[in-house]
């Protein structure tokens, strides 16, 4: 079989079917009926010469060739579908810039990478944040421009991706300035038995400080432990224990002076990667903020 003779209508039904796990819903999606869309890919299947479901009742399940094919068509459908956002946004001056965030990640990071876009006209951003897997998938399908992360993935062959560092920083133990300020502790030396809040163990950091203290033989006490870091920095704001976590994080409170940093430990560092597909429809914005080091 040769390209041109691939039916790429044909390719479009199967996918919309895969998607959505059910002919009906296909169907009413595709303004068509039922039988057309079997048609379709029953004449897809005798194109590729393989079954793409296993047809158990009304159930259907693709078979090892249909998730193969599923994987391509999911490409090409997502690329194409790129291809007209950008294209509407080129013919209203607009680019748009869709950033993944792994949940894990300081909002405040997330605001200072972004801030040189805030005040230009002609971006649109879109934002989400959730687990790394999830964001990857979504970039592979061109649902989004960009991962930020605090890790980098493995390498797989499968599903080439560009992992590029954007830098690091320290990671401090924090406190409330009533209790704190003007005291410094060593870390983790001093920690032995002190109240404190850590960020969960999904954390790339949390590792890191696990062994710090595992090998210094200190155990604190452990008073919480936190994903989500906009709960993490109020935790640091409002418990009184002391936190460990990126400056970052709390920047605000430290600038006001409610939190003080009590230590800091160069064994422990947070880094920061955007991760890109190769093939990737370049965006200027974008370049611009994968070259520079944002503040904080």
């Amino acid at each position: 079989m040769q390209l041109d003779q691939l039916n790429f209508h044909h390719l479009f039904y199967f996918w919309r079917v895969a998607k959505l796990g059910h002919l009906t819903r296909a169907a009413e999606e595709l303004h068509t009926s039922q039988s057309a869309v079997s048609s379709q890919i029953r004449q897809l299947e005798e194109r590729l010469g393989e079954d793409l479901f296993a047809r158990e009742g009304r159930r259907l399940t693709l078979t090892d060739t249909g998730q193969l094919v599923l994987a391509y068509a999911e490409n090409i459908f997502g690329l194409g579908q790129e291809m007209l956002g950008r294209l509407q946004g080129r013919m209203a001056g607009i680019t748009r810039l869709r950033v993944g965030s792994v949940a894990t990640l300081s909002r405040n990071y997330q605001e200072n990478w972004i801030r040189p876009l805030l005040a230009d006209p002609t971006v649109v951003l879109t934002l989400e944040s959730g687990l790394l897997e999830g964001l990857i998938a979504r970039l592979l399908q061109h649902q989004l421009d960009v991962v930020l992360a605090n890790e980098t993935v493995p390498a797989d062959p499968s599903r080439p991706l560009h992992c590029r560092f954007l830098g690091s920083q320290a990671i401090s133990l924090v406190g409330p300035a009533s209790r704190w300020q003007a005291q410094s502790l060593r870390m983790p030396e001093d920690l032995d038995g002190l109240d404190i809040a850590l960020p969960g163990p999904r954390h790339a950091l949390r590792a890191q400080f696990d062994a710090l203290c595992a090998s210094a033989g200190v155990t604190p006490r452990l008073r919480a432990e936190v994903d989500d870091m906009a709960m993490l920095r109020l935790i640091a704001r409002d418990s009184g224990w002391l936190t460990v976590l990126p400056q970052v994080v709390v920047q605000d409170e430290l600038r006001a002076g409610t939190l003080v940093p009590v230590a800091q430990s160069s064994a422990l560092q947070e880094r920061f990667y955007a991760i890109t597909t190769p093939h990737r429809h370049r965006i200027e914005a974008l370049e611009h903020l994968m070259d520079r080091m944002p503040e904080g």
